[in-house]
């Protein structure tokens, strides 16, 4: 994407700022990235946006190809456009609408869902990863969230993201890896 492009989204209205960071989290055996949010969809529609291909079309990184959604039941990962990085899962945990965990390629993703007095639905997301993936994957994620939540960052939000959580990870992590050959103008 080029600077004009970048300039016009940063003077557009309907671009919202990127939501709270990522905090790091020991759980299971590699470091995880967690985010904490609170969405104004009750729990059950949260787990739709989780579980539904259709829903998960407007946030998720990926597309999901699950026969169903039960503990040790495969899942496909497919990026369209790049077969190289398709990758597998599997249904570590399901209890609807609570907690849903799973593997995602070599990392484990968990969402964990709590009702608020409100109505709305208080959701944890844990990425434990290799420690070399956790400001890419931050940044990633804190993106993908924002859509989740009916947000529109600026399609370059996850650079400076990146930067940040690069600055603030390497300390403790390690060096860490930018995104993928091809993925380097994608949120």
């Amino acid at each position: 994407m080029n600077d004009a492009t970048n300039a016009a989204d940063a003077a557009n209205p309907s671009v919202t700022p990127v939501g709270d960071p990522a905090t790091l989290a020991a759980r299971g055996a590699r470091p995880s990235v967690r985010f904490e949010r609170v969405l104004g969809d009750p729990p059950a529609a949260v787990w739709r946006a989780l579980t539904d291909a259709q829903e998960l079309k407007s946030w998720f990184p990926a597309e999901i190809v699950a026969d169903r959604w039960e503990v040790g039941a495969a899942l496909t990962f497919v990026f369209p456009g790049h077969d190289e990085y398709t990758m597998g899962g599997v249904v570590l945990e399901c209890d609807e609408p609570r907690v849903l965990a799973y593997t995602w390629g070599e990392e484990t993703l968990r969402f964990e869902l709590t009702p608020t007095d409100s109505g709305g639905t208080r959701l944890v997301l844990f990425d434990e990863l290799d420690p070399r993936l956790a400001a890419r994957n931050a940044a990633g994620w804190q993106v993908c969230l924002e859509r989740l939540a009916g947000r529109a960052p600026a399609h370059y939000a996850w650079k400076p993201l990146f930067a940040q959580y690069t600055a603030a990870f390497e300390p403790v992590l390690g060096p860490q890896e930018g995104p993928p050959a091809g993925f380097e103008d994608h949120a």
